[in-house]
């Protein structure tokens, strides 16, 4: 759903890109550091009961992860670095970052029952799964499901930003109860269109 509204932002990002270029970047270097601020994320999360601000702090670390997420496809893309393993490594990378943070905000104790996190945690890996799969049989499926990378950490940085302020736990679990339901709908959203793809495609 947000994916027309990420593509915009990249094409935003030109300046930005050429900054990471002047500094050495590359691509893989860039989502390596997209990853390294997941786990501080994730991290910061299971110790926000230390104190209140660490969720300000670990929402403010996703933006940053998310914004790298954003920032390495634009300097692929003008500097003609884009290859078959960076899409792999990106997309593998994005996986882990994803999982970390959810991971830690279980462990944070934010999410009660905790399998509501499980459940989101799946949800979000057979989203991502469910897309390579149906794109290695031919069928595109960007934008298809409701909740899509972008719209999965739009509804954790809504809900900390709403936590840092009001009951983080009964918050914080009203989101990933949320991302469970709407990335275990997703898959089936995709799995239904997939089927219908294919069956057109034989009755074709």
């Amino acid at each position: 759903m947000l994916t027309k509204l990420k593509q915009k932002i990249q094409s935003m990002l030109v300046a930005e890109a050429r900054a990471a270029h002047k500094l050495g970047l590359t691509p893989n270097g860039i989502t390596i550091i997209g990853l390294i601020l997941a786990f501080l994320s994730a991290a910061v999360y299971a110790m926000w009961q230390y104190n209140q601000f660490f969720l300000l702090l670990a929402t403010f670390l996703l933006l940053l992860s998310g914004f790298c997420d954003a920032l390495d496809g634009v300097v692929a893309r003008i500097y003609e670095q884009a290859t078959v393993f960076g899409g792999f490594f990106d997309s593998l990378l994005d996986r882990y970052a994803d999982a970390a943070v959810y991971v830690g905000i279980v462990l944070g104790g934010l999410c009660s029952p905790s399998y509501w996190g499980m459940l989101a945690i799946i949800g979000s890996l057979l989203v991502s799964y469910s897309r390579a799969r149906a794109e290695a049989a031919g069928i595109k499926m960007e934008s298809i499901g409701l909740a899509e990378r972008a719209e999965r950490m739009l509804i954790i940085v809504v809900s900390s930003l709403v936590a840092w302020q009001f009951q983080p736990t009964t918050v914080m679990t009203i989101a990933l109860v949320i991302l469970a339901i709407l990335t275990n709908l997703t898959v089936l959203q995709r799995g239904i269109y997939v089927y219908a793809r294919l069956k057109k495609k034989v009755a074709g």
